[in-house]
Formats: structure tokens, C-alpha cells, sequence
């Protein structure tokens, strides 16, 4: 009978560890985080990145880099992205962010599937959205969820998952800086 009880209780306790590493972190676990992060502030001007693309094993697919022109309008930063790939690719994306409220943005790109959401707290930012991804001679829909974290006035790491019908499909690491890499 005891035996029964002891596992019940570890079939318990395994059951609830698991559902507690399940929690999601939050934007607002940033909220006190320092420096403040203005994304207008920060993208306005030239920004250059370094990234890198890993396949769900963790393997470096592709590297790139990018250059960035950003122009505010009143409530609207146009972000102008340049990116070339190690293999010679270029592609150019080009976001329409508005600021909705304090730390709510909306973005459009044209190969950004609806309308992407980002919320801001503190050093970091949460942008979710859908993406018409190249692949092969196609495109594939993916879903990226971005963390960006301000490191310093010049500095921005982002980490981004990707996914397809839920599945990771693999991670993009970038860094961001005001300063040419």
C-alpha cells in the first residue's frame, strides 16, 4: 500500500515539475530591466546586425548581416533592412512599425503574413509574427517569436524561434549595433 502511495505521490511531483516548466515568460518579467528600451529611439538613424540562422539541431544554416535605415513619422518608424547572406543572396525587407501605446507596436512588411504585435517592458521586446519564408525554388509560412534585449545605448542581442504548425524549425541569433560591425 505504501508503495502505491510513494508513487502516486512521484507520478504527483513529476506531473507538477512539468507543468511549472511550462510557465512562459512574459514581456513584463523585463519590466524593471535596465536600460529602458525605446525601440524608435534605438532604430532611428543606421543600425547594422550580425546573424545567424540554426536548424532545430542547433546547426549554423546561413550568416548574415544587415544594414538598417530607420525614419521616424510621427507614430510610424519605417525600418529599411538590407541583408546579405554568406552564400551572396540579398534580400530587402522594409517594416512599417506604429506605436499603438506605451510599449505596443503593430508592424507590416510585405512579406510579413497579417500584421506582426510587439510589446515592450523594460530592455526588452517581444515581436510575434508569421513570415513568407524562401525556401527551395518556393516559400514556406513560419512563425517567429523575437526577443530583443538592450544592452546598452549601441548594443541589442535578439533571439528568434521559428516554427511551423507549432514544430521548432530552428532559432536566428542576431546582434544588433549603432556602430558598423
Amino acid at each position: 500500500m505504501k508503495a502505491i502511495k510513494l508513487t502516486g505521490l512521484l507520478v504527483s511531483l513529476l506531473f507538477l515539475s512539468m507543468i511549472s516548466g511550462c510557465s512562459s515568460v512574459t514581456i513584463q518579467d523585463y519590466k524593471n530591466a535596465e536600460p529602458k528600451l525605446d525601440l524608435f529611439d534605438y532604430f532611428n538613424g543606421k543600425t547594422y546586425a550580425q546573424g545567424q540562422f540554426q536548424d532545430r539541431s542547433g546547426l549554423v544554416i546561413r550568416r548574415f548581416t544587415v544594414d538598417i535605415t530607420g525614419e521616424i513619422e510621427g507614430n510610424q518608424l519605417t525600418l529599411d533592412e538590407r541583408f546579405v547572406y554568406n552564400d551572396g543572396e540579398k534580400q530587402q525587407r522594409i517594416w512599417h512599425i506604429t506605436k499603438t501605446a506605451k510599449g505596443s507596436y503593430t508592424g507590416r512588411a510585405d512579406d510579413v503574413i497579417g500584421e506582426a504585435i510587439g510589446e515592450s517592458a523594460g530592455n526588452a521586446l517581444n515581436w510575434r509574427y508569421a513570415l513568407d519564408l524562401p525556401y527551395k525554388d518556393s516559400t514556406i509560412h513560419v512563425q517567429f517569436n523575437d526577443w530583443m534585449f538592450l544592452h546598452s545605448d549601441k548594443t541589442m542581442l535578439n533571439r528568434a524561434s521559428v516554427t511551423k504548425w507549432g514544430f521548432n524549425v530552428g532559432e536566428v541569433t542576431l546582434f544588433f549595433s549603432k556602430e558598423p560591425l
